[in-house]
This record gives structure tokens, C-alpha cells and sequence, in this order.
């Protein structure tokens, strides 16, 4: 049974923290959303005609997928890529798959593309599709591209869109993969020198491409910003477009009124007014749970997820930002017991945040008993325990003043500063640092070297044969994205 959390008195007058604990002081920044979401709580509706259009269109669309292909399958890939990159290839994963591997099998032999005839720019194209799909597609088909002394030609920088997509074909590469390593070197260094020399359009794309590669790119930011690139491409097809556009629209609308939903449930419980200590974020947790699944047949789960992650963001603050070192243990040893009973233990400020992780988790087991995998909600509170653990790990290394070794804590560059300044625990630069003796650029050059590494092993993993099904990689997949 589920207990209310929103009436529960935090820091009533006879339950205030003793005023002589100090305590750290986090002094995040107030939300910049506050209830913006919330209008479009009973916003969403489609109209017939405009579910009947978006239907025939993607039939439309559909028969040009599997339409039969012949040795000049150029125009299918060229296809098949502007599909996933408008963000509707989901309606069509099956025939995408089926006409991906027609094309693998008349174009490669024992993994290697074997379609030598092709510019920079196909073969590119046909190598990151394949690689995108899975297939342990081999790079050794750009040696052709090579003059005598090994090095990439100049030739090639003339040619700016198979330059580009030599650049984002780089990205997928895996482990030892040295001729990607030095394609991804002499793409980006000839695409930012001519950047400026181009159009103002193809020059906008290069930049952001440099910044933010496409296969690191969050599926929903590349579908936005790539609608309004395809929409000026002179051989656009028209009717890919307008039911990319409309299939945009139609799930931007689901997706605030879930934003919205979250946000009612978000503000009924005033986790702001009872716990200020904690980041107002909610919102920011709905964008990370879309980056991850955005697919209309994944609401619940983004509602579950967004619940979730909220409320591990609540513990997280409390854990970093607000209590004392014993405090942090009985919240710790009542996580590990996960029993209502362990109320009577905690803090009053902590018996809100605990009774709403109960609640949430709750949630999830009633929703998944519908499903009958009611078994993954054990997995859940289990790997939930190992991070609590983790966090109070964390805390017990800044109480004691210890700096881990790099190999205790990973943690990123761009919070480092911040995560100083408000007494947290030292991140991977300072534990590189401290530990190695090296300056802060050595720091930073050794921890993006292992996010780089990291990359490739996330995509040797997503190469078929995989041993866990290819959509749960995705979300994988995702989740570094959204990093």
C-alpha cells in the first residue's frame, strides 16, 4: 500500500535539524521551467484526418523501403539515412533491417565492402549504415583512399559532403581500429579549416557536426535540427517530409503532456518547499528519459524512469549536499532493509525522500504485475541498493578527507569546478592529479582518452552477433548520448 508523502511535515517547528551541525551547502540554481509544462496537461488530442493522413504517408513511405533493389542501391541508402535521421525509422525497423541486409549481401563478402567503385562519400555512407545496423562491417575499404606514402589524399578535401561523412562514419569505430583513428584526425582537421570557406547552411552543419558527432547525438535533437537541413535539400522527398514533420509534431504533443503530467505529480508533493536543499530539476530528468526512449509505446516507462530518476536525484542531494555523516548511515541501512518500519529510524527531513522511494518503487511493481515481469522490479531495488552504497562511499571519503585513486572514482570534467566549490568529493581530475602527479591538461587529455575508449567498447558491443537484443542496447546506447 502506498503511503501519502505530500502531507508529510518537513522541518516542522519541533522537528528542525539541530541548528549547530554544519553542513555542506550545494546553493544550486532555482529552475528556469517552473510550471511552463503544465498547460499542456489536457492538451493532447488528435483529430481524425490527422491521424488518417500521417497513416497514408507512412505506407507511402513504407513501400519505397521495400521496393526492390537493384546493383545501384545508392538511392535506397541515401533513403534509409534521411528516414533515421528525421527520427521515423521506428515505424519501419523490420524493413529497414530487411532492405539494410539485401544491400550487406550484395555489396560485401565475409565483412568486407566489396563495391569498390564508389566515391568517398557512398562508400562512407554505406560503411556507417551498416556499422549503425550492427554489422562487423571492415574498414580496410578506405586504404583505397590512401596515396603511397600511407597518408589520406589531399584530393579528398575538395570533396566537403563525403568529407563530412568520412567524419561520422569515424565515430563508430571500435578498438584498433587505427585507419578510423586517423580518418576521424584528418576529417576534423580539414572540415574546421574550410568550414568557414563554404555556404552559410553546409558551414552550420560542419560546426555542429565537430561539436556534436551523429552518432552521439541525442535521436530527438538530431530529428529537430536535421527536418529543417532536409527540408532544403533540392532532391528531398516530399512525402518523407511531410510525414516526418507530422509524426514530429504528433509526438512533441505527447511528450508535454507527459512533462506535464510529471510536473502536477512533481509540484503536489512540493519537493522543493520540503526539501530545499535538493535540485528543482524535474524537468531535466523528463529530457534525459526522452533521450533515452522517445517512441510513443514507451510512455510508461519514461513515466516510471522519470519517477525514478527524480527521486534518486532527491537521495543524491541529500547524500551530497545536507547530511551528516551518521544521518547518512541510518538512510543507508534503511535503503538496504527497504522496509516502511525503518520510518521510525531516520531524520524527519529524510522520511519524506524515503517514503516517496517505497511509494515509486511501488508504482513500478503494480505496473509491471500487469505485464507478469513483476521479477525485474527485485533486479531494480538490488542494483538501486549498490548505488546508494556508492553514495555513501562518496560521503564517507569526503568526511574523511580522502582522495580516492582514479581507479575508486570516474567521474566528468565539466562538473569539476562546481563539485569543488561546494565541498564534494574530489572528481577524477583531482584523484588523477593527486595520484600521478601530473598537471590539470594531462588530467583532462587522460580522462577524455578513457571516455574515447569507452566509446569504442560501447559500439563493439552493439556489433552483431550480440549477445543481448539489439533494442536494449539502443537505450544503452542512449543513455551515453545523453550524458
Amino acid at each position: 500500500m502506498s503511503i501519502n508523502v505530500s502531507s508529510v511535515p518537513i522541518f516542522a517547528n519541533d522537528a528542525k535539524p539541530p541548528s549547530n551541525i554544519t553542513r555542506p551547502s550545494a546553493k544550486f540554481h532555482p529552475s528556469i521551467w517552473k510550471d511552463y509544462f503544465l498547460s499542456y496537461v489536457h492538451n493532447y488530442e488528435d483529430n481524425d484526418d490527422n491521424i488518417k493522413e500521417i497513416q497514408l504517408l507512412k505506407e507511402e513511405v513504407r513501400k519505397m523501403i521495400v521496393s526492390p533493389i537493384d546493383n545501384n542501391f545508392i538511392f535506397k541508402l541515401k533513403f534509409i539515412d534521411s528516414i533515421q535521421r528525421l527520427g521515423v525509422s521506428y515505424h519501419f525497423e523490420s524493413e529497414i533491417d530487411g532492405a539494410l541486409h539485401q544491400i550487406y549481401n550484395l555489396s560485401t563478402k565475409e565483412n568486407i565492402i566489396i563495391t569498390y567503385d564508389y566515391d568517398l562519400y557512398h562508400l562512407a555512407l554505406l560503411f556507417r549504415l551498416f556499422r549503425q545496423q550492427g554489422y562487423p562491417i571492415s574498414p580496410t575499404v578506405f586504404n583505397k583512399f590512401k596515396d603511397v606514402e600511407g597518408n589520406f589524399s589531399e584530393s579528398l578535401v575538395s570533396d566537403v559532403e563525403g568529407m563530412l561523412c568520412f567524419y561520422e562514419a569515424s565515430h563508430i569505430r571500435v578498438r584498433g581500429e587505427d585507419i578510423l583513428e586517423e580518418a576521424l584526425a584528418f576529417t576534423s582537421t580539414h572540415l574546421e579549416s574550410i568550414a568557414t570557406q563554404l555556404s552559410p547552411s553546409l558551414q552550420a552543419q560542419i560546426n555542429h557536426s565537430l561539436k556534436q558527432a551523429l552518432h552521439k547525438n541525442v535521436p530527438r535533437l538530431e530529428a529537430k535540427r536535421y527536418i529543417s537541413i532536409y527540408e532544403q535539400d533540392p532532391s528531398h522527398n516530399k512525402i518523407l517530409l511531410t510525414f516526418a514533420k507530422l509524426d514530429f509534431n504528433k509526438l512533441q504533443k505527447l511528450h508535454q503532456k507527459e512533462f506535464g503530467n510529471i510536473c502536477k505529480w512533481w509540484n503536489e508533493m512540493d519537493v522543493p518547499g520540503k526539501l530545499p536543499f535538493v535540485r528543482d530539476r524535474i524537468i531535466e530528468n523528463c529530457f534525459w528519459n526522452l533521450g533515452v526512449y522517445f517512441e510513443p509505446q514507451f510512455s510508461q516507462a519514461r513515466k516510471i524512469m522519470t519517477k525514478v530518476s527524480a527521486t534518486l536525484s532527491i537521495i543524491d542531494d541529500t547524500y551530497d549536499a545536507y547530511g551528516t555523516i551518521d544521518e547518512l548511515e541510518l538512510l543507508t541501512e534503511a535503503i538496504e532493509r527497504w522496509d516502511i518500519s525503518c520510518l521510525d529510524d531516520l531524520p524527519e527531513y529524510m522520511k519524506f525522500s524515503y517514503k516517496l522511494l517505497l511509494n515509486v518503487f511501488e508504482e513500478i511493481e503494480q505496473e509491471t504485475k500487469k505485464e507478469g515481469i513483476t521479477y525485474c522490479v527485485n533486479y531494480s531495488i538490488k542494483e538501486l541498493k549498490k548505488v546508494i552504497q556508492a553514495y555513501m562511499t562518496e560521503a564517507k571519503w569526503l568526511n574523511n578527507n580522502y582522495i580516492p585513486t582514479t581507479e575508486e572514482l570516474m567521474d566528468d570534467i565539466v562538473s569539476n569546478e562546481f563539485e569543488k566549490d561546494r565541498g564534494h568529493v574530489s572528481s577524477f581530475l583531482e584523484c588523477y592529479m593527486s595520484e600521478y602527479g601530473e598537471s590539470r591538461e594531462v588530467a583532462i587529455h587522460e580522462c577524455q582518452k578513457r571516455i574515447t575508449n569507452a566509446w569504442k567498447d560501447v559500439n563493439e558491443e552493439c556489433l552483431r552477433p550480440t549477445t543481448v537484443p539489439m533494442p536494449f542496447l539502443m537505450r544503452i546506447l542512449n543513455l551515453n548520448r545523453c550524458e
